[in-house]
């Protein structure tokens, strides 16, 4: 992991600055302590970080869970109570983990995990749009369509135009201005700029801007529209920050019901979270699932024994860490050993950065998971592939992210059984020579994301140096999730010492550079 330090610790510093507000806000908008929030990002950069087997993954508060638990809180008659039920909730966890329950991820379709990971991107940028003109009085963690305040996403966007803070306006503009600057010309310049990354320089500038305009009329900047972390006065109030749970209610059915509501909830954003990172992870490694499932179990255990709120994997913070380059789980780490000592050490600093600039951090973020052509993209594989990743989108930008998901999966289902009706769907070894190492796989005549796990697991138990004849002469529909699973693997193979003969009726291919492009040409399946 120290080998990448030069790289996990500039994204480490990004994924902080992503961290802060957000842990804060969804602890407002989840009507618990806001130092709630900070333990949840803490546990889960440090803890969870450490025991899972995901590199790239960074775990904390999540927005999908505040209406949970603001209905939790309530009902079970305190917050001591509410925190039982996240004890309770990671003990589930851990065993759904020892059950092995970690594969359900893979049975999401492609097009909506991209789905999930585009809308979210929207989201981003539309919801930073109101904290980027200094205008905004919702909590940051506020994800979903419908706010706290009866506005909406794009109802907001209109009030924040009306209400335009020039102060707050024009730091967000320098500091997206030193983004861009970073990241297309200066990072190429010299290597100088590559260690000291762009959002430091922008946040940096933000607290001077703040310092030397606070007692402006114009362009000073409110109070509400800064970062505001809890200010203990000495170590005994710090302290008396943390919360334990009350195990008394131990026997109280409605604990446990709210326990189960949060393990599977966190365990399914979790797991779809997982899928997405893999996805984005530029070296394609493979999170074992299982596992995620044991680490989050355990960071939800000890964040709920000491006062935090319930942690998942997050996609916003995991995405800023790749786009940043974090390449180990030392960024993840890192992180949370930031925000622990930013909060005990430099509470009254980090009350001096504008939101309005960690939004144009954000901006950077959404953009890059939200590309254009990512849409051009999907639509040039066709409807099976864009109706799904569209119903995503759509779903999550007009309600929230587990409701967008289901409405993406629903319509991938339904496209599959259109297009499964007349054949079966299964995965075929025939053929396996131990003594030469050669083995030969024919796939069906039809293959969809169901066989996703399968498919994944025959491929990742071929010994090294061996020869695998990939036979797709009888497959009359091969569904693209299982493309580029094939696409993915070809560089494990290189790694491996593994030789594959893709075997089609145009003829005979060894180790081919793509399986898409290959595919595209292929008559009867494109």
């Amino acid at each position: 992991m120290f080998k990448t330090l030069k790289n996990d610790l500039p994204a480490s510093i990004v994924v902080f600055f992503v961290a802060l507000p957000l842990c804060l806000g969804i602890a407002l908008a989840s009507g618990a302590p806001l130092f709630s929030g900070l333990i949840a990002g803490i546990v889960g950069g440090i803890v969870v970080g450490a025991l899972s087997g995901s590199q790239i993954g960074v775990s904390g508060p999540a927005a999908g869970l505040a209406a949970i638990v603001l209905t939790a809180i309530g009902a079970l008659g305190g917050y001591e109570n509410f925190l039982l039920a996240v004890v309770l909730g990671g003990i589930i966890q851990l065993i759904f983990g020892i059950l092995k329950a970690g594969i359900i991820g893979y049975y999401f379709p492609s097009s909506v995990i991209k789905g999930m990971l585009t809308g979210i991107g929207i989201i981003i940028i539309l919801k930073q749009i109101p904290h980027f003109f200094g205008y905004d009085p919702d909590p940051e963690g506020d994800f979903a369509f419908f706010q706290v305040d009866g506005e909406n996403t794009f109802s907001e966007i209109f009030n924040a135009l009306n209400n335009i803070s020039p102060g707050a306006t024009l730091v967000a503009v320098i500091g997206l201005a030193i983004l861009l600057l970073w990241d297309r010309v200066l990072s190429k310049k010299a290597k100088i700029f590559q260690l000291v990354q762009g959002p430091l320089v922008a946040v940096l500038v933000g607290i001077v801007f703040y310092s030397l305009t606070q007692n402006s009329d114009v362009w000073g900047i409110s109070s509400d529209h800064l970062v505001r972390v809890p200010i203990p006065e000495d170590a005994a109030s710090f302290l008396g920050q943390f919360s334990f749970p009350n195990f008394g209610e131990i026997t109280n059915p409605e604990i446990w019901i709210t326990a189960f509501t949060i393990a599977l909830v966190a365990s399914l954003e979790t797991l779809l979270c997982v899928e997405a990172t893999d996805k984005l992870d530029p070296e394609k490694r493979v999170t074992p699932t299982n596992r995620e499932l044991l680490a989050q179990g355990t960071g939800n255990i000890i964040s709920g024994m000491i006062g935090g709120l319930p942690i998942t994997q997050v996609i916003v913070r995991s995405s800023a860490n790749i786009q940043s380059g974090g390449r180990s789980k030392m960024s993840a780490i890192i992180h949370g050993f930031f925000l622990l000592t930013s909060v005990i050490l430099i509470p009254r600093l980090l009350n001096m950065i504008p939101l309005s600039v960690l939004a144009a951090i954000l901006f950077i973020v959404g953009y890059k998971l939200a590309k254009p052509a990512l849409f051009r993209k999907m639509y040039d594989l066709g409807w099976k592939q864009f109706v799904p990743f569209t119903v995503t989108v759509l779903g999550i930008v007009f309600t929230d992210l587990l409701v967008g998901i289901g409405m993406g999966l629903a319509v991938g289902i339904a496209v599959i059984l259109i297009k499964s009706y007349q054949n079966s769907h299964f995965l075929h070894m025939e053929g396996e020579d131990v003594d030469d190492g050669r083995i030969k796989m024919t796939l069906a005549e039809e293959v969809t994301f169901f066989n996703k796990g399968a498919i994944l697991k025959e491929l990742d138990n071929l010994p090294e140096d061996s020869f695998l004849e990939l036979d797709v002469r009888k497959t009359r529909y091969l569904d693209n999730d299982i493309i580029e699973i094939l696409d993915d693997f070809a560089e494990k193979a290189r790694n491996r010492n593994i030789t594959i003969k893709l075997v089609s009726e145009r003829g005979e291919v060894i180790n081919p550079p793509s399986y898409i492009e290959f595919f595209k040409l292929e008559p009867k399946l494109a």
